[in-house]
């Protein structure tokens, strides 16, 4: 296979679909390659999505928020009220937030076929293995292309080819589903049943979303004795496989234009290091790369523009998370003592501030 395109996204997420979409609307030539048979599996996330409203107080600069985030009706699993925050000691802290939870499987493909629907073409199982002077080498061939973006994750390949950073301290984490009717809230244990991250269970309709990140700094088991733990401490009945995955921990990356390559989504570090929730940011980052990619080859606008626009947005709260992240790390998690004790400190209100990326105080 021999292709020349436009503008070449590597991976199918929300990031890379977003990206192709809004490409393509522009009038560009798009192609967007995936490893994988199938969109959107096998399924590594908590499929936790924010309200707008959430979205929108998280990140106040981002602008028309509405039109980003709108999905059908039948990809909402569950509506979600609240968090609830467990501390070792087995203390609860509640406040209320708003989203639902969706399936990545076909949330992931609805946005892959809206890129399909405004032209983009996709190649499922189709592997990047590198690029050179403007042609990436895949599983499927080469192909040519003006612009690249890289939207295939945390251990980006596109980011490597081309000399951009990489995410540093990738947090290893895994999850299943758990049969069950749980309540409307999005609960989070702390401690070292999950040292330096924690453990969730995010409801669903009739199941929920179990899982278990740990910080290598701070553990002394597998990933899988912390989840077998967690799951026998909340009598949980698994119903699916493990799958396990990586999650960016410190923040967005130094750079991510380098030529004419961009990255967005978890490539670019674009996940809240105190939750480890990206999605929102990699549809902010998608769209952003998919504009500036087709204003580039229609217009001549540099690819520069793409960085500038999403640190304006996104920089500054997931900076604040970042800084957040490093305190919890001195001072929480060094034991179930100094865990509670912080969490104890810092309150109901402060604690929801530092889940929202906001600063603590006052």
């Amino acid at each position: 296979m021999v292709i020349e395109t436009d503008v070449l996204v590597v991976g199918s997420g929300p990031a890379g679909s977003v990206a192709a979409k809004y490409a393509a609307e522009r009038g560009v030539k798009v192609t967007m390659i995936e490893m994988r048979d199938a969109v959107g599996t096998p399924v590594r996330c908590g499929e936790l999505m924010p309200s707008v409203k959430e979205i929108a107080e998280m990140f106040p600069k981002l602008s028309d928020v509405d039109s980003l985030f709108d999905v059908p009706a039948n990809l909402v699993c569950r509506d979600v009220e609240s968090i609830r925050l467990v501390d070792p000691k087995g203390k609860v802290r509640q406040f209320p937030f708003t989203g639902y939870t969706t399936d990545r499987d076909r949330f992931d493909q609805y946005h892959a076929d809206a890129a399909v629907r405004a032209g983009a073409e996709l190649v499922t199982g189709c592997r990047f293995k590198g690029a050179y002077g403007g042609t990436a080498r895949t599983s499927q061939g080469e192909i040519s292309y003006k612009v690249i973006i890289g939207a295939d994750g945390p251990n980006s390949l596109v980011a490597k080819s081309l000399g951009l950073p990489s995410n540093r301290n990738c947090y290893p984490a895994v999850t299943a589903q758990a049969e069950g009717d749980f309540d409307p809230a999005v609960q989070m244990f702390f401690g070292r049943i999950a040292p330096g991250a924690y453990g969730w269970i995010i409801p669903k309709k009739g199941v929920a979303n179990v899982g278990i990140g740990f910080s290598p700094r701070f553990s002394n088991g597998t990933l899988r004795e912390y989840m077998d733990r967690f799951v026998e401490m909340h009598n949980l009945k698994l119903i699916t496989p493990m799958k396990g995955k990586y999650v960016p921990s410190e923040g967005p990356i130094q750079r991510t234009v380098s030529g004419n390559c961009l990255l967005a989504g978890d490539a670019a570090g674009v996940v809240m290091p105190v939750n480890g929730g990206g999605i929102p940011q990699a549809m902010i980052t998608g769209r952003m790369a998919g504009v500036a990619a087709a204003e580039n080859i229609l217009n001549g606008t540099p690819l520069s523009s793409y960085e500038r626009e999403w640190r304006d947005v996104l920089y500054k709260p997931l900076r604040i998370a970042a800084n957040n992240k490093k305190l919890a790390d001195t001072f929480a998690f060094r034991s179930d003592r100094s865990t509670a004790l912080c969490m104890g400190i810092l309150g109901t209100r402060r604690m929801g501030k530092l889940i929202r990326c906001k600063h603590l105080f006052p």
